[in-house]
């Protein structure tokens, strides 16, 4: 695990010459991982948030939303391996939250996996709430979700 100094974090709108880095991170983190179609429909659909984040010249991580009316569905989220738990992960879903209050959205929801405690304590400390349970969401395992929302986008503020 690298060391993280978030000072030096920055993002930038998902490229196609990032897919390369964005698949292995993605396939490293997830055991249903998206395809680079699905990427690639991330670069042209207009309600789409898809951002990258770089630590130096290196991909550290991905995250995306989909805008729907007044709502932000956080549809994923990935941290390359050798930086996790240095606090990336939450300084990238504070900047899609931020993004999501710049394009007036009210609202956030995501899915999680219920066995995924890390992430599921990160949500909670960004202000999401469990609200319900998707029975064998995850296709690969049958796996269920959590499913969490954000109800009051528009006020909140990240805690320190």
């Amino acid at each position: 695990m690298e060391t993280v100094d978030l000072r030096s974090l920055r993002y930038e709108p998902l490229k196609e010459s990032h897919f390369p880095r964005i698949l292995e991170i993605e396939k490293d983190s997830n055991t249903a991982p998206w395809s680079e179609k699905s990427f690639k429909n991330e670069l042209s659909n207009p309600q789409s948030v898809f951002i990258v984040a770089f630590l130096g010249s290196k991909i550290a991580g991905f995250g995306g939303l989909w805008l729907c009316v007044d709502e932000a569905h956080i549809t994923t989220i990935a941290i390359a391996p050798e930086f996790r738990r240095n606090g990336l992960g939450k300084a990238l879903m504070v900047q899609l939250l931020n993004r999501a209050q710049d394009k007036g959205m009210t609202c956030s929801t995501l899915e999680v996996r219920a066995g995924n405690e890390a992430a599921i304590n990160l949500y909670k400390q960004l202000g999401y709430v469990d609200t319900a349970r998707r029975r064998g969401y995850y296709p690969d395992n049958h796996e269920d979700a959590l499913v969490m929302w954000m109800h009051d986008l528009q006020s909140w503020t990240p805690a320190a």
